[in-house]
Parts: C-alpha cells; structure tokens; sequence
C-alpha cells in the first residue's frame, strides 16, 4: 500500500473530482442556474473539505472535515434526484451520478472510521 503524502494521493479525493468535473460538464448547457449551481458547489465541496481537512494535518480536524464532504455527496445526491425527477439530466446519467456519490460516500464513511480507530 502506498503512502499517502498529499491530498492528490486519497482515491476518494481523486473521485470527488472527477465527480465535480461531470457534474459541471453534465450541466453545462442547463439554463434552470440555481439548483445547476448549487449542484455544482456542492460536487466541489466534495474534494475541497478533503482536501483542506488533510491540510489541518490533525486527525480530528481530517475527520470533521471528511464529514462534511460526506454530507456534501448527500446532499448532492438529492439534488440530483431532483434534477432527474425534472428533466433537467436523463435517468440514465442521473443513476450514474447518484451510483457515483454513493461509492464516494462509502469511501469517506471507511476513511472516517480506519482515521478514527487507528489515529
């Protein structure tokens, strides 16, 4: 297993990402502007309170941090029910979105417990 020395080296970061660079291509052309936008911030929120809680370079604030990234893929996920339950994505992209959101998720929930038991 390789060491991580920096945020860039967290799958899960990696994945948030990816995740927000859909999202912000997947919507691009969207002309409904306030749930596009809060769609898009809460897919950067993801990657960013990763990255800025690896940064604090403490565990307990790490943790609280992933937190907060876990409740932003929630609340992204929800926002893309909506956005499925308008048309405003299809349902195919929306179930792969959502399926996307969810490993993250579970990604964080496994990082939070190893950082809270073994740190």
């Amino acid at each position: 297993m390789a060491t991580i020395q920096k945020f860039e080296d967290l799958t899960v970061w990696q994945n948030g990402l990816s995740l927000a660079i859909e999202i912000y291509k997947t919507l691009a052309q969207t002309k409904d502007y306030g749930l596009r936008d809060q769609m898009q911030r809460a897919s950067v929120s993801i990657p960013s309170n990763i990255a800025e809680g690896f940064e604090r370079e403490y565990n307990k604030e790490f943790v609280r941090f992933l937190r907060v990234a876990k409740g932003s893929a929630g609340e992204l996920r929800t926002q893309i029910y909506i956005a499925v339950g308008i048309g405003m994505i299809d349902k195919e992209t929306g179930n792969d979105l959502i399926e996307k959101s969810r490993h993250i998720s579970s990604m964080l929930r496994n990082l939070i417990k190893v950082r809270e038991e073994k740190f």
